[in-house]
């Protein structure tokens, strides 16, 4: 660690970098989803993008939202690409049941009641990861904060500004992602997830900066 030498700056520093991987899965793809950022530069969310040349270039035909779930169903039933796997491999991934988490949406197209490992829906499920991602930049950003007297002051407040552009997006991310998704899945978003300050059509109508 070159930033600074106390053993508790230390530690924090870690443990956010450490942590940081999850968070942005949590806030841009949880479950499995994948592939559902805006079109040309890939800042920031656009689940409804359906009008590039090819078919796999859109967020739409990777995450296949529609009024029964949500998820590409790569099993015999859809895809086929799970026959890719051998043995219990395939056997676990082609399983709705089975299937770990973190790869359920990009294994099966599943129900939005889908009981999940926590016994809560999907949908509600799915709303929780993404206020959890950005519950964790709020959180990476008390924890910087910090450690702002064990490290050179020009690092700590290049660091610090990143964070908050990362706290804004996250926040982006969720709202745009969830208002979107609620268009299918006719759901309340659970308690214990922030509401959205914007509705679908500003943020649909508000391109993120394309570059950083």
């Amino acid at each position: 660690m070159t930033l600074t030498r106390k053993s508790e700056a230390i530690q924090t520093i870690s443990d956010v970098m450490l942590e940081s991987r999850e968070a942005v899965v949590n806030y841009m793809t949880p479950l499995g989803l994948a592939h559902i950022m805006w079109e040309g530069h890939h800042y920031g969310p656009q689940p409804w993008c359906d009008t590039l040349s090819r078919p796999d270039w859109n967020p739409v035909y990777y995450h296949r939202a529609d009024k029964e779930g949500i998820g590409f169903d790569r099993t015999k039933s859809g895809s086929g690409a799970v026959e890719q796997y051998q043995g219990l491999t395939r056997e676990m991934f082609a399983s709705l049941e089975k299937c770990p988490e973190e790869f359920l949406l990009w294994f099966h197209h599943a129900p939005w009641d889908h009981e999940m490992e926590s016994g809560k829906t999907l949908w509600d499920e799915l709303c929780l990861h993404y206020q959890s991602g950005v519950e964790w930049v709020s959180q990476a950003r008390r924890q910087w904060d910090s450690v702002a007297g064990a490290i050179d002051p020009a690092v700590y407040t290049r660091v610090a500004d990143k964070l908050a552009v990362q706290e804004r997006d996250a926040a982006r991310w969720r709202d745009a992602c969830l208002l979107y998704f609620q268009t299918f899945s006719e759901r309340p978003i659970p308690e214990g997830v922030d509401k959205p300050k914007l509705t679908l059509s500003q943020i649909m109508n508000d391109p993120p900066e394309p570059s950083r």
